[in-house]
């Protein structure tokens, strides 16, 4: 049976502020819903829900849609929708399937369906990001088995089939046009209705191969202001919010936030090609100017990490780096630079403005450029400033840091902000991406991440929190610093 739907509602606003919460939300609760999570979401869907973009990550905190792997705490795969699998040569691997699973739809799980889904994300435009560079095929061995090779040998591919946007949907999801992942789903919830950008409803799977879902379903509204976000959080209108502003954290009960720390790094890239940072004294001088306890109390209230390198504490093992020699700094005084960052975030002015107090401090003289992301990142990655603040994610869809590393770092990279290229690097981030996944492998990524940072090829400056809403009557809520998982079949209301 489906459920109505109980939207959210917020009360207690005067004036203009009032008419904005009341958009946002609607009328109460019926009285026969008390086993219905209310979650408030940051963003609405850009793609109509599409698992080959990023809604698929929506797709998956909502537990409707799963893939053949997931990943642990430290990134190693484990069995999903696949049961288990082995390295056949060492460009293919062969992965057996969970049996007796359906789809929403009624239709088995069979290699067949999960060869369509793979070759239908290959072939998509634009490709889901994991497949940047990859180039797969798969094919079905017997009924329940699926072999997938990759042109050259990769040792991540089981960490790849982890990632949202390669989640295994019915055939008849693909039947024409977009992607349909409504009633199409394997998951313990599901996804019933979309409304636009307004909302989604889901209900609980009773037919579901593991252990049912505690709660009857999801009512999901997407509120992309922070302020109602908050204010329905406090209100007890929403049991979920999905991300807090900082700026609204404080006026909320504290045992109703949780911080969640992301793998997401405040950098300062340094222009290692051209200008005064050319100098490994001076990208010293920079590095020692900047206050990273500073800048998190002041622009993050707090609610964020000061660095201690690329790689922070979502990604607990990196902990470990090994000790790394800092370089001497040299004298700054009167040397001009360009800091250069965005408006996106609006954190990140913020940040340039202590760190141009910091930097002139040191007897830099610094001129700001602050524009929107479209409008600067082409001059960014030309080489156009001296230094640049970004906030970026550390690890991307396999849940391993040596794509960033190499995006950003390597002589050949795509996203090349400071400039830099050193052979030595190279071969260290060749010898990460060569090592299996494990503990060998975490401890070859340390040593690029110590070559890099030891020549102040960027300075990192914090890592990142969310700041998850959950109301005291709820239970069994993920939070998950990779941002796949938040609604699971533990989640109950009392």
């Amino acid at each position: 049976m489906v459920r109505p739907r109980r939207p959210l509602l917020v009360t207690a606003a005067t004036g203009a502020a009032a008419t904005l919460l009341a958009g946002c939300f609607s009328a109460a609760a019926p009285a026969d819903a008390e086993d219905r999570l209310r979650l408030a979401m940051l963003q609405p869907p850009r793609s109509a829900l599409s698992p080959f973009s990023d809604d698929a990550f929506k797709l998956s905190r909502w537990s409707t849609a799963e893939t053949l792997v997931t990943l642990d705490d430290l990134g190693a795969a484990q069995p999903a929708l696949a049961t288990a699998w082995t390295r056949v040569d060492e460009r293919t691997f062969s992965f057996d399937l969970r049996p007796d699973v359906r789809f929403h739809d009624g239709a088995p799980l069979t290699a067949d369906a999960v060869v369509a889904v793979l070759r239908a994300a290959t072939a998509a435009a634009p490709k889901p990001r994991i497949l940047d560079g990859v180039e797969l095929t798969a094919t079905a061995t017997d009924a329940d088995t699926v072999s997938v090779a990759t042109a050259t040998p990769d040792p991540l591919l089981p960490q790849r089939l982890s990632s949202p946007q390669l989640a295994v949907l019915s055939p008849a999801a693909y039947a024409g046009g977009p992607v349909d992942p409504v009633r199409h789903g394997t998951g313990p919830f599901v996804l019933t209705a979309v409304n636009g950008t307004s909302g989604a409803t889901l209900e609980r799977n009773d037919d579901y191969w593991g252990e049912p879902a505690r709660l009857a379903g999801i009512d999901v509204d997407f509120v992309p202001d922070g302020t109602a976000r908050a204010a329905a959080l406090r209100n007890g209108t929403a049991d979920v919010v999905e991300a807090v502003p900082v700026s609204q954290a404080a006026s909320v009960d504290p045992a109703l936030i949780h911080e969640v720390p992301m793998p997401r790094t405040n950098t300062l890239y340094l222009n290692n090609r051209t200008g005064p940072f050319t100098d490994p004294a001076l990208r010293a001088a920079a590095r020692e100017a900047v206050d990273a306890d500073r800048i998190v109390d002041q622009v993050y209230e707090g609610r964020a990490d000061a660095a201690r390198g690329l790689l922070g504490p979502a990604l607990p093992w990196s902990a470990d780096r090994p000790a790394r020699t800092a370089a001497a700094a040299g004298d700054a005084a009167g040397q001009r630079i360009t800091l250069a960052t965005f408006t996106d975030r609006a954190e990140l002015p913020e940040v340039a403005v202590l760190l141009q107090q910091a930097l002139e401090a040191r007897g830099f003289v610094v001129e700001q450029v602050v524009r929107e992301y479209q409008f600067i990142e082409a001059d960014a990655l030309a080489g156009a400033f001296d230094a640049f603040v970004l906030s970026r994610a550390t690890v991307l869809d396999s849940g391993d840091p040596v794509a960033y590393l190499y995006s950003d770092f390597a002589c050949d990279g795509s996203f090349g902000l400071a400039q830099f290229c050193d052979p030595a690097v190279d071969r260290a981030l060749a010898d990460a991406a060569a090592t299996e996944p494990g503990p060998e492998r975490r401890t070859a990524i340390l040593d690029a991440e110590r070559l890099i940072l030891e020549r102040d090829a960027a300075v990192p400056m914090l890592h990142e929190r969310v700041v998850q809403g959950e109301s005291s009557r709820v239970s069994g809520v993920a939070r998950d610093p990779r941002e796949r998982t938040l609604i699971t079949t533990d989640t109950a209301l009392s």
